[in-house]
């Protein structure tokens, strides 16, 4: 089987942009449930589950300090 890559590597550059996008604001954002060790994980793991979920429940309200 072919992959087509050219067809991919938007959806895989959009994946890693979120990624650092949910990894940059655990660093400068204070976080409820979990330590920021693991929403950095969760994250990673389950794109883009994991950083929607972080966005929408595991930051404190108020954003960045």
């Amino acid at each position: 089987m072919d992959i087509p890559w050219a067809a991919l590597a938007p959806v895989i550059v959009a994946a890693l942009a979120f990624v650092g996008y949910c990894w940059f604001d655990i660093s400068r954002s204070d976080v409820r449930y979990l330590p920021k060790w693991a929403w950095a994980v969760i994250c990673l793991l389950s794109v883009p589950m994991g950083g929607i979920v972080y966005l929408l429940v595991g930051r404190e309200p108020g954003g960045a300090r």
